[in-house]
């Protein structure tokens, strides 16, 4: 089977859709099945192309507009051009406001099946920009299938659409990869978290991996955190960046009206290093206010962390409060902050919740279950695997 994957975002792109999509053309092309990436990028010059091939996927990168617009057309004349080359058995599209409508139009255009897959930002934020709805509304209308990793984007996009059939396919966690580690002590010297070969005595280490941002909570973790600080002596660990302007505004502003904090942003880390960076932490905070099904909660998830989040998107779908991880309520520091000293003093919740955690993940968050729930959907549509 001949697949084309149309996402925003791809590798080496930051970001959830990105590691989201690739994960999926892997899986699919492991399964051997001939994949196709088309992806635009703000790294080449406008409708410049660039043709790539990694681990038997074949990517085609190609420069954006400024105009969107523009930037959809070169996208749908690309894929009806690649299409009457060798032709795609279905066009698979990640993310709706720009992906999903080309992928929805191009399929119609081409008689060729389309599925497009909410993620989160698409139903939760883009719907309410009259400049990005319309997209939305036709992707939902004129695929052949809708896919979402959580059920609370299911309702959402019926909504848009009553009588719209979803089908829910969780993200996926390589298990073997995303695994439980002894802490690495020359990455923590790295980070200044040791002192004379050790960790410091009495420092615990509250994580959180990922673009940081208003939309992950970003005022209530640093909030949450100074408090906690006050009581028990940690350090912040980001794993990843804060996302630039007001957000980083923000926290240069907390860093300075706290000398004491020790926050840690680490920029990005490649994906096969992520294991060792969950393993520092002691605790692992997703203090969301929206949000899709967070990748990074699933991979501490099933690094064994203890997980504190909101009951917001699809969180819910992985976490039951005081099962395998705790809830908190959205934009509450206070909250917030009381758990993370209820947790970082109790050595065995802590170890109980998250060996809770990845027993859940290893029985309904598997790579395997992700691609088995993409392929039942291509049979669904006619499709011969």
């Amino acid at each position: 089977m001949k697949i084309a994957l149309l996402s925003e975002k791809y590798t080496p792109d930051i970001g959830g859709l990105a590691i989201s999509v690739e994960r999926l053309a892997r899986l699919l092309a492991s399964a051997g099945h001939q994949v196709r990436v088309f992806a635009p990028t703000l790294n080449l010059p406008a409708s410049e192309r660039r043709y790539l091939l990694s681990s038997g996927i074949s990517i085609t990168r190609f420069g954006a507009h400024k105009r969107v617009d523009d930037t959809l057309v070169d996208w749908f004349e690309l894929v009806v051009q690649e299409h009457k080359r060798e032709p795609f058995n279905v066009l698979h599209a990640y993310f709706l406001t720009q992906a999903g409508f080309v992928a929805a139009f191009a399929g119609n255009y081409l008689d060729v099946p389309s599925v497009v897959s909410a993620r989160g930002n698409d139903l939760e934020r883009a719907i309410f920009d009259p400049a990005r709805a319309a997209h939305i509304l036709y992707a939902l209308r004129h695929a052949n299938a809708v896919t979402t990793n959580a059920h609370e984007l299911a309702k959402k996009a019926k909504a848009l659409m009553p009588g719209l059939e979803v089908t829910v396919i969780p993200n996926g966690v390589d298990t073997e990869h995303f695994k439980p580690l002894l802490r690495n002590k020359a990455l923590a010297e790295s980070l200044g978290l040791m002192n004379d070969g050790n960790m410091e005595e009495g420092l615990h280490v509250i994580g959180f991996a990922g673009e940081l941002r208003e939309k992950k909570g970003l005022r209530s973790l640093l909030r949450a955190y100074a408090q906690v600080n006050k009581q028990n002596p940690a350090a912040l660990l980001i794993v990843g960046d804060v996302r630039a302007g007001e957000d980083r505004q923000i926290v240069e502003e907390f860093k300075l009206s706290n000398p004491e904090a020790r926050m840690i942003v680490t920029g990005f880390v490649a994906p096969g290093d992520l294991p060792a960076y969950y393993s520092l932490m002691d605790v692992f905070v997703q203090p969301s206010r929206r949000d899709g099904l967070p990748n990074a909660l699933l991979e501490a998830m099933s690094c064994e962390r203890a997980v504190i989040v909101t009951p917001v998107g699809g969180i819910v779908d992985a976490v039951t409060d005081c099962e395998n991880g705790e809830l908190v309520s959205t934009n509450h520091a206070d909250e917030l902050a009381s758990t993370v000293n209820d947790l970082l003093i109790n050595d065995e919740l802590r170890k109980k919740l998250g060996s809770a955690a990845r027993h859940t993940i290893m029985t309904r968050f598997t790579l395997r279950s992700e691609l088995d729930g993409n392929l039942a959907l291509y049979g669904q549509l006619g499709l011969k695997m």
